[in-house]
């Protein structure tokens, strides 16, 4: 059985559930405990980032995403006093950015004056309009989530709090890109960012299963670029702003997929379990890779993490997938071998290539951008290029989206 890499690892995200629990039941939630409602200790907090500073890992850049359930439903106290440790035990070397991703509906005052406090990144999930947001992103009741959502929204406007949106596209979705546009206009949401239906854990995506679900969204994107590009209130699309440092980059420089390597994302639970590779892997079961689970925080060092068993099958299974990937696919250069989690539930397997998911979110936005620059190349001079690149990267920065993976 094979070894993890035997460079020191560099860890560039780190994602901590704060709490499963989720006060509200969208139906394409992969989520299998988002009932219980168990928050993270203040000792299990401080000992993850104890470690994580002991080892030298952490990039000069350490973006640390509170997600899982619903970050909100854990009072802003918790957060003040998790901020407050993580910064008392960061080296001065490390640059920390908070990100959190909220439904919105529970913002206050309170929390704007935390997120601006902290500088925090904001990214809250809409679907759009009420017709497309309600087909799936109901209360536990039943009800509408819509005007508490956008109430949010509204507030972190008008309190000054920079913000993204993201909005899973679906099947209906996909037919209605000027209705997006339309609604993230007249709501002044200026930065987007665009989650296709996926299959992971128990849900399976009604849109990979539908009809040239490649098609329908190279459709979609293409006019919704367009359309975003005939005005000026649309200052940021991940799926093509994101994409565009991996396309156009100093030569020489590899593009990282953190989602491929060990400890490249590290993700813990509200128990301190860790796990690492694509966070949506942490909760879900599989009797292979110990619920890939490479040990908990508060028994294990990370250093001994590396040399377990999961972590050992699951570097092993990854990287051949990744060499799949890298013997197969024209794209690889850009995308770097995929998302292991895809790979896993669309295919059965790490150790296998190409994913319907990826045939969207990679090869899409690639070929699109391709296509465009290739129809400016004789007015854009590689100075032009890399200037859009980086502002690019210095929007993505200020709202607080991960740009390495």
């Amino acid at each position: 059985m094979s070894s993890p890499p035997s460079d020191p690892p560099t860890i560039n995200i780190v994602v901590v559930q704060p709490t499963p629990f989720c006060n509200i039941n969208c139906s394409y939630c992969y989520l299998p405990q988002r009932a219980d409602k168990t928050v993270m200790q203040d000792s299990t907090l401080r000992v993850l980032f104890e470690q994580l500073f002991a080892t030298t890992w952490a990039s000069q850049e350490l973006t640390v995403i509170w997600h899982a359930g619903e970050p909100l439903v854990v009072p802003p106290a918790f957060y003040e006093k998790a901020f407050e440790t993580i910064a008392a035990r960061c080296p001065s070397s490390v640059r920390v950015q908070h990100s959190i991703q909220t439904n919105g509906m529970l913002l206050s005052v309170e929390w704007c004056d935390l997120f601006k406090r902290w500088h925090v990144g904001v990214g809250v999930s809409i679907d759009g309009p009420r017709r497309l947001n309600d087909a799936h992103r109901l209360t536990r009741t039943g009800r509408s989530t819509f005007d508490q959502a956008l109430a949010g929204i509204r507030l972190l406007r008008r309190e000054g709090v920079p913000f993204h949106v993201i909005s899973v596209l679906s099947q209906a979705s996909m037919d209605a890109p000027q209705e997006l546009l339309d609604f993230y206009v007249a709501e002044g949401i200026e930065d987007i960012c665009f989650n296709v239906e996926e299959s992971e854990g128990a849900h399976v995506s009604d849109l990979l299963a539908g009809h040239e679900p490649q098609g329908r969204f190279r459709a979609f994107l293409s006019t919704f670029w367009r359309l975003a590009r005939q005005g000026d209130k649309i200052r940021f699309i991940r799926e093509i702003d994101g994409m565009l440092p991996r396309v156009f980059r100093p030569e020489g420089d590899r593009v990282r997929n953190v989602q491929v390597e060990p400890f490249g994302m590290l993700n813990v639970d509200c128990h301190g379990n860790v796990s690492t590779f694509s966070p949506e892997l942490l909760g879900l079961k599989n009797a292979k890779y110990n619920d890939f689970v490479i040990g908990n925080i508060n028994a294990a060092s990370l250093e001994d993490m590396c040399r377990s068993a999961a972590m050992r099958a699951m570097s092993r299974d990854i990287a051949a997938g990744v060499e799949l990937c890298r013997r197969g696919c024209e794209y690889f250069s850009v995308c770097g071998g995929g998302a292991p989690v895809n790979k896993l539930f669309e295919n059965g397997s790490f150790e296998s290539a190409r994913t319907s998911f990826c045939d969207l979110t990679q090869k899409v936005p690639i070929d699109l951008i391709l296509e465009a620059f290739s129809r400016f190349e004789s007015r854009l001079d590689e100075d032009a290029v890399m200037k859009l690149v980086r502002g690019a990267v210095h929007r993505a920065r200020g709202i607080g989206v991960p740009m390495s993976s």
